[in-house]
């Protein structure tokens, strides 16, 4: 069971997300309002905790807000109608697990909650394409940031190798050849710092590029 705590912008959007969760069987919700772990809140005794927050932009206070739960080292879903890539940067090395569009699919949604959970990063693949554009901005933080980012092209490889699919099999959905597909494959290795290619797609679900 996941115990959840929903913050948003509005009340409206706030009964609109308690709704779509209260109805999943996996979920509990609980609290009223965020208070801080040194005012005692129940909910985040316990490890599964997560904030799911909504705002208009990473600049409200309800994001600064989340971000500071997400320094706390509990784990934050944060939904944004209007995201920007130096801001997605700067919420990730916050520590937010999770930084998607507002107007994501509920299924969606609960999937990011359920990553979140174990500790993935989840980004949806315009936030990915937007984060890939600001410089440095794909490492997360931990000790496993990438050494450099990887290319919108490796980037494909890299979902194409984490749904399973061989390297012939790569080649023919892109329209490239196996020698390149090798290629690709060892940059992405090399990258991400990954001694297989099993070892590379975790990293990759780790660092928000290969979406759960």
């Amino acid at each position: 069971m996941i115990r959840i705590l929903v913050k948003a912008s509005s009340p409206i959007a706030k009964a609109g997300l308690e709704s779509l969760l209260r109805a999943h069987p996996g979920f509990e919700l609980t609290g009223d309002s965020l208070r801080g772990p040194e005012e005692g809140e129940s909910a985040w005794e316990s490890p599964l905790a997560v904030l799911v927050a909504e705002a208009e932009t990473l600049a409200d206070q309800s994001a600064r807000e989340a971000m500071d739960w997400a320094g706390a080292g509990r784990p934050v879903v944060l939904l944004v109608r209007n995201p920007a890539s130096e801001a997605i940067a700067d919420a990730l090395r916050a520590g937010i697990k999770a930084v998607l569009p507002a107007s994501l699919p509920g299924p969606e949604i609960v999937k990011a909650i359920e990553a979140a959970a174990v500790g993935l990063v989840v980004l949806d693949e315009p936030g990915i394409s937007t984060l890939l554009r600001a410089p440095g901005a794909v490492s997360t933080g931990g000790a496993e940031g990438l050494v450099e980012s990887l290319t919108p092209r490796e980037i494909e490889v890299l979902r194409l190798l984490a749904a399973g699919l061989g390297n012939k099999e790569i080649a023919s959905r892109l329209g490239i050849s196996d020698h390149t597909v090798k290629f690709h494959v060892a940059s992405i290795m090399g990258k991400l710092g990954a001694a297989s290619r099993t070892e590379a797609v975790t990293l990759g679900i780790r660092h928000g590029l290969v979406m759960i």
